[in-house]
């Protein structure tokens, strides 16, 4: 039905742009009336017409008449008729009187009046067509004047519609008339806003726009579902005709990134029927979702210059090299489709915006080829630690971080600037090193998220230009991130990078770990989940201490594990006199630790026999671990730690009532369970499927239930399909099993699944071949990072506004990672990276 619609709009387009480049036919299209009377009797209900009364003998030639006459064929095409009324000299009226006769024109839509024009706003066809269709959309197109006018209308339409924003420096004149031609026809489908206003421009712009030009911007807010994202705002590039708005819409309509499972020869879209290239992003099963995110991020830089399409190669038999990941197909017919080898997205927008590049980037491809070669023999004996997150920060080089919200520290003002809030958040790192870049990013994405936050200074110390300091520190590895509170030691933090795990570390670090509550409704209702407000917003398991006075050495042990585990667990503490009634109430005696974990679930208990600070951190970690858990990326190095087999359900999605109650049943049978019951969700971590490829030769049918011993002997048996996911089943299948009476469906090697290096102290490294670098006050020595093919974007304090407008939601920039990656993996020894 869209695509029915689309073509209509289309169609109906090109013929009124036919219909206005027709040469008119002068009066032919006129109308005439005798008198005032004859022409009001004549109006029909909803329909437009345009008149202009004059006496019935005519005053001499008037200029404004002839425009007037001109434009009656082209207002004909809306609809709208131009009529001209003949006044008898009698005639005193408010149309025919002198003071009204040739100096205005009136128009009607049925009887009632519309507007009426001064004949001198109304002095070529452009302007008469122009003002006669701004004044009958007037409720269709918006007039806005002011920014906050243009940010309220895109608020509204935003998850709703897309809107056309128009600025024309005057009313009246072609663009004008182009812009309500073009919303005469898509003012159902988009909402035009139409603005004269120099300022708003300005202010809408990050450059300096040239205001006495015509300007059109397509705003995608339809797809800005959050109401604090901005509408993403594509300019039309051409001159403001109807013919180039038509096409610029067309665009804006096509899908973002096709996908193509055919022969890139037979494939034709809008953007080659419309003569612009078509971008192919090469890709494969293995890297499908990072090339998806790539295409699209291509997709909207090259938005009304190109097309993009996403190239299977499991789908389509490509006879040129694996190494190539990029392929450009031009709207000339015959010639071929040019495959290439390009580092970055940059140069894929270079390609498209010069044509010569193609010819002087396969040129490049053979010595390129050879270089590569040469480097991989050199370096055969020698692994790359971390070489994901190297390929990484090198696809990323050329995005600048927004960094202006993160204090920098040095070693002059590192202790002052400790004391300037609560809590002061340092990352240390090293401005060259790959993990140091990549955690760096993720480092300003928490201080946008937390911007504002009150309590909290967000800062770094680069430690290639500061390694004393980090010295003074205790800093060795990079990265490393500490929370240092005034009077408090500091917290190190030791969990996954990313940027939800960062922010929710920095906020639950805010309050005090553990929080001593003074009441028993105190205790009961942060059992229940009344949790300060700080905490609400954090969905971890509750862990409260319940103390007498008489267990001191518990008590003391439980608090300092708390400061251990501030900012990774919400901990709560009760040594009041009725603490004895309150651990009764939950069958247990003081010492104990009661867990809530999630609002509406039953309080467990457990009894406190151990009373050291290391013991009593282990078991808090591991009561903290849940009883059937999801495992996920992030999650699977605390399981993993357990050193437990893994009894874990495969399923392409969620996993039924059923199965999970009987699961749950079986993880509960005892404490301290023997293997590690578990589930994976492949939709939520794909992953999954690499894992069972790894098992299997052939992916199996789902759900499937797996044993799977990682840290003895690595068989894997399979629990046999036909029989249902019941308890009674599953503990069957572990007797035989135990008892040696199932095979394994396949044993996975015994190779080590230590990082190819060990770590590496940086600092040791650096002191001894540059001694001096802990410079005075005053001094600015030269500093040089080894090469690193990340660069040194931690250096660019103030990125510009182009690149900041384009962080949000915008995957990694870099090509080389997705297929070309996966050819040279396969050059390498096999590696776990699996379960």
């Amino acid at each position: 039905m869209s695509a029915q619609k689309d073509r209509w709009v289309s169609s109906l387009v090109f013929l009124l742009f036919c219909a206005c480049s027709i040469p008119g036919r002068g009066s032919a299209s006129l109308q005439q009336e005798q008198s005032p009377q004859h022409y009001f009797s004549g109006l029909e209900a909803g329909k437009a017409s345009l008149a202009f009364f004059t006496p019935s003998v005519s005053p001499g030639p008037q200029p404004f008449l002839e425009q007037i006459e001109s434009s009656a064929e082209a207002l004909q095409d809306y609809g709208i008729s131009v009529v001209k009324v003949n006044c008898p000299k009698e005639d005193v009226s408010r149309y025919c009187g002198k003071e009204n006769a040739l100096r205005k024109a009136f128009l009607f839509r049925g009887n009632r009046l519309i507007r009426e024009f001064p004949t001198d706003a109304l002095f070529d066809v452009n302007s008469i067509v122009a003002n006669v269709l701004f004044a009958l959309l007037f409720n269709e197109v918006k007039y806005v004047e002011t920014l906050a006018d243009l940010e309220s209308t895109e608020n509204v339409l935003k998850g709703k519609s897309n809107m056309v924003f128009a600025y024309v420096p005057a009313t009246g004149t072609a663009e004008h008339r182009a812009v309500m031609e073009a919303a005469f026809v898509y003012g159902n489908i988009h909402q035009f806003v139409l603005t004269t206003e120099a300022a708003l421009l300005k202010a809408t712009s990050h450059d300096n726009p040239d205001v006495t030009s015509a300007q059109l911007l397509f705003c995608h807010c339809q797809q800005a579902t959050d109401p604090a994202q901005p509408c993403r705002r594509t300019a039309l590039g051409q001159p403001l005709t109807l013919l180039n708005i038509h096409r610029h819409l067309k665009l804006m309509g096509a899908p973002l990134v096709t996908e193509v499972a055919e022969d890139p020869e037979k494939i034709s879209t809008v953007h080659l029927q419309l003569g612009l290239p078509l971008v192919f992003i090469l890709s494969q099963r293995e890297t499908y979702e990072a090339d998806r995110r790539t295409a699209e991020f291509v997709a909207w830089q090259l938005l009304g210059k190109a097309g993009v399409a996403l190239l299977s190669r499991d789908l389509v038999d490509l006879n040129v090299l694996h190494r190539s990941n990029v392929a450009l197909k031009t709207p000339e017919e015959g010639m071929p489709i040019q495959y290439l080898v390009l580092e970055d997205t940059d140069e894929v927008v270079t390609l498209v915006e010069d044509k010569s590049k193609v010819k002087q980037i396969q040129a490049d491809e053979q010595q390129e080829e050879e270089e590569e070669d040469e480097d991989e023999h050199e370096n055969n004996n020698q692994d790359i630690q971390d070489d994901q997150v190297v390929e990484a920060v090198s696809r990323d080089k050329k995005r600048e971080l927004p960094l202006e919200q993160i204090l920098v520290l040095t070693e002059e003002n590192f202790h002052s600037s400790l004391s300037e809030a609560a809590r002061t958040v340092v990352l240390f790192y090293a401005s060259w090193e790959a993990v140091s870049l990549a955690v760096l990013r993720s480092y300003s994405e928490v201080a946008a998220h937390l911007k504002g936050t009150l309590g909290v200074l967000l800062s770094r110390v680069n430690c290639w230009d500061w390694p004393g300091l980090c010295s003074q520190e205790n800093v060795t590895q990079f990265p490393t991130m500490r929370i240092y509170k005034e009077g408090q030691q500091s917290v190190t933090y030791d969990g996954m990078w990313g940027t939800e795990e960062l922010s929710s570390f920095i906020l639950l670090s805010r309050i005090p770990c553990p929080l001593k509550l003074t009441t028993m409704d105190e205790a009961e209702g942060y059992l229940r989940g009344e949790f300060p407000s700080e905490l609400s917003s954090h969905p971890h398991t509750s862990l409260l201490g319940v103390f007498s006075t008489s267990s001191r050495e518990a008590r003391e042990a439980f608090e300092e594990a708390g400061n251990i585990l501030s900012g990774h667990v919400r901990m709560g503490m009760y040594f009041e006199d009725d603490s004895l009634a309150l651990s009764r109430k939950y069958s247990v005696s003081p010492p104990a630790l009661l867990l809530a974990r999630g609002r509406g679930h039953s309080v467990e208990s457990i009894a406190l026999s151990k009373h050291s600070t290391q013991d009593m951190v282990q078991m808090i970690r591991y009561e903290l671990l849940d009883v059937f858990p999801e495992i996920t990326i992030s999650n699977l190095p605390q399981y993993l730690q357990l050193r437990k087999p893994f009894l874990i359900l495969f399923s392409a999605g969620d996993i039924s009532q059923m199965e999970s109650k009987e699961m749950l049943k079986l993880a509960k049978r005892r404490p301290q369970q023997a293997f590690v019951a578990c589930w994976l969700n492949l939709k939520k971590t794909p992953v999954g499927h690499g894992i069972l490829r790894t098992y299997f030769s052939t992916m199996p049918s789902l759900p499937v239930l797996l044993w799977v011993n990682l840290h003895a002997g690595g068989q894997v048996f399979k629990f046999p399909p036909e029989q249902s996911i019941t308890e009674t089943n599953i503990l069957s299948w572990l007797q035989k099993l135990q008892a040696g009476l199932e095979i394994p469906s396949s044993t996975l090697s015994e190779e080590d699944w230590k990082p190819p290096l060990p770590a590496c102290d940086f600092l040791q490294m650096m002191e001894p071949s540059v001694p001096e670098l802990s410079p005075q006050p005053g001094d600015t020595p030269a500093r040089h990072p080894p090469k690193n093919p990340g660069g040194d974007t931690a250096s660019r304090e103030e990125p510009s506004q182009e690149s900041t407008a384009q962080e949000g939601g915008v995957p990694g920039r870099g090509l080389r990672g997705t297929a070309p990656r996966v050819a040279a993996r396969d050059k390498q020894g096999k590696r776990h990276s699996e379960l």
